[in-house]
This record gives C-alpha cells, sequence and structure tokens, in this order.
C-alpha cells in the first residue's frame, strides 16, 4: 500500500507500520525530517509543506494520514498558555477543517486526520476518538483502549521510553514537545490496520 505521512514529525503514528508499506513522510523541519529519516531508512522524506504537498500529490497515494499542527486547538494551550499565563491568543489553524473537507470530497483512498480535543467545539465531529486525540476518517475504526500516555507529567526519558524514539544523541530544541506531539504508536497500528480491513 502507498502511504502518506503528512506533518510527520518524529513519526510516533508510524512507529509499528514495518516495512510493507511505500511510505512517503512530509515534515517542513529539517532536522527533524532527518531523525525521522534515521527511524525509517526504507521510507522517502520529504522535506517541505504537507498541506501543500497533500494538495499536489494526494491521487498517488491509498493511505493518507495528517496531523496537522495542534497548538492553535488546544485546550491545554487555551486553558494553561493563554487563560492562566497571558500567552497571546491566536487564530486557529484552519488547515485541520480544509484537510478534512478536501479529502472527504477529492480522495478516492481511505484517510484520517489527527488532532487534539480542541477548546472549543469542533466544527466537523470527529469519526472517532482514541486516547487524547480525534479522528476524522472515511473509515469505521473500532473502539479499543490503550494505556495512558500520562502526556502531563511525562518527561523527556518517560516519552522517549513510550514511543521508542531515542532523542539523546540529537542537539535540537523542545525535545519533550516533539515527543509529546507523538500518536502513541499502538494507537497509530490500530488505526493503520483498521483501514488495511
Amino acid at each position: 500500500m502507498k502511504i502518506l505521512n503528512l506533518y510527520s514529525g518524529l513519526g510516533g503514528n508510524r512507529k509499528l507500520w514495518g516495512n510493507d508499506h511505500e511510505i512517503t513522510s512530509v515534515e517542513l523541519d529539517p532536522a527533524i525530517a532527518i531523525i525521522y529519516q534515521k527511524q525509517y531508512p526504507n521510507d522517502s522524506v520529504v522535506i517541505g509543506d504537507a498541506h501543500d504537498f497533500l494538495l499536489k500529490n494526494y491521487k498517488n497515494f491509498d493511505f493518507i494520514w495528517s496531523s496537522p499542527p495542534c497548538p492553535t486547538h488546544s485546550s491545554f494551550r487555551f486553558n494553561i498558555q493563554v487563560r492562566y499565563r497571558g500567552t497571546a491568543a491566536e487564530y486557529p489553524d484552519m488547515k485541520l477543517y480544509q484537510e478534512i473537507i478536501f479529502l472527504k470530497h477529492h480522495f478516492e483512498g481511505k484517510w484520517v486526520v489527527e488532532n487534539v480535543k480542541p477548546y472549543y467545539q469542533p466544527l466537523i465531529d470527529p469519526t472517532f476518538v482514541l486516547q487524547r486525540h480525534y479522528f476524522w476518517s472515511n473509515f469505521d475504526v473500532s473502539n479499543k483502549e490503550f494505556q495512558s500516555d500520562n502526556i502531563r507529567g511525562a518527561q523527556i526519558p518517560d516519552l522517549q521510553a513510550l514511543h521508542g524514539i531515542d532523542l539523546t544523541n540529537y542537539k535540537i530544541p523542545e525535545k519533550r514537545k516533539l515527543l509529546r506531539n507523538c500518536v502513541y504508536p499502538p494507537v497509530g497500528l490500530h488505526i493503520l490496520n483498521e483501514a488495511i480491513k
């Protein structure tokens, strides 16, 4: 199966997918893309704008996973940083909803869009919820319980163990944030398996 993994980050969602698929990853940050490539040397890694790549290349894939940036939707950011700490408010990034609508109406394969539970009522109701994530998709995914990722209190060593990603030898900023942004690998595998059914 040809898979497009958009906004791939460190590849938490992809961790347990194995090497039986032809996977293309798109990541904007070159330093993060290098880490992804070292973890998944068989994947094709594109350094660029995932939103733009989707529009130009969606017809070339059988399954698309998109995880657009979530900070402007995050209830944690809204409640802790904006309300409590006085961080400047921001407009929600509408790429999330653009991609859901676009995939729903233009893509003939299976697709899933992942994001955090927002601080507002979602403009489009999610198809399903797993762990701390909302998912929109064009296929059914059975409910499944996963261990808590204890994301709020987890520190870098805990998160590295949880996701099976070791950043010890990389000099990159915000390691904890990068690891917190990862989808728990068993969740990614469950969704892919449901898409293959």
